[in-house]
């Protein structure tokens, strides 16, 4: 859940009795991310994050994810600028969603809406678009956002597939990035995984073909190909250099 929630400060149920008059102004501004240096990503999304940002694994035991990053130092988000605008192509779904996110499966297993009051954006002057119209039904604007948030949430469970038979063939190695700031000091980033190449090409002909009808191939060298912007990312982050080899296994030397 922790990961899921990133930037969320008060997410909600939504319900036509507490938000009948609520509205959402959403606008261009993507402070709310400034402090993020990572996010989940689904394997849809590949082609258009890994054209200008590394793809990783993050998380532990059966809870892998690919994770985008989006800064070298810290909780540091270098796609956002001072002024709250997006400096890069392409904005992950899991930023597009918010104020929304799905969470906390009822009874019978349904995924329930929640809405982060604490987004800027909500208010109960009008402005924007309305949650739900004077009778207390939803409206268009809602339906849309249950819609895009389904969506994400099918591509989100297809993504679980594909990282479990990373899993399952032992294909995932730790790996750190490491980087030179302008000052001289040294920083890294740890706790993620990337596909291993020789353990990939070492799989049985049968799994790679699955893998091949199934993208996850596809998806494979996508993830190895993005990893080549770890250095563009450092200089969004206001590093003067990346080291020669700025994604190396975890432990070894500088």
């Amino acid at each position: 859940m922790a990961t899921q929630l990133l930037f969320y400060r008060n997410a909600v149920p939504v319900n036509a009795q507490r938000h009948k008059m609520t509205s959402v102004k959403a606008g261009d501004s993507f402070a709310f991310a400034r402090n993020v240096n990572s996010v989940p990503l689904v394997a849809s999304e590949f082609a258009d994050a890994g054209a200008e940002m590394p793809i990783v694994f993050a998380g532990a035991g059966d809870n892998i994810v690919p994770t985008a990053i989006l800064g070298a130092t810290g909780s540091q988000n270098a796609f956002v600028s001072g002024e709250g605008k997006w400096g890069g192509r392409y904005v992950p779904a899991f930023v597009r969603r918010y104020p929304f996110v799905f969470s906390h499966e009822t009874s019978d297993g349904q995924l329930v809406l929640h809405i982060d009051e604490e987004f800027e954006g909500c208010n109960t002057e009008d402005r924007g678009e309305r949650l739900f119209d004077g009778e207390g039904n939803q409206t268009h604007y809602l339906k849309q956002v249950l819609r895009f948030l389904q969506d994400y949430q099918r591509q989100f469970n297809r993504t679980r597939i594909f990282c479990q038979r990373l899993m399952e063939h032992d294909l995932l190695r730790d790996m750190e990035a490491k980087f030179t700031l302008p000052n001289g000091e040294r920083r890294q980033l740890n706790g993620f995984k990337t596909v291993d190449r020789d353990r990939l090409k070492a799989l049985d002909e049968s799994v790679l073909m699955t893998m091949l009808k199934t993208d996850e191939l596809e998806c494979v060298y996508l993830h190895l190909a993005s990893l080549r912007h770890f250095a563009s990312v450092a200089e969004r982050s206001g590093a003067s250099e990346a080291a020669e080899a700025p994604v190396e296994p975890a432990g070894a030397d500088a």
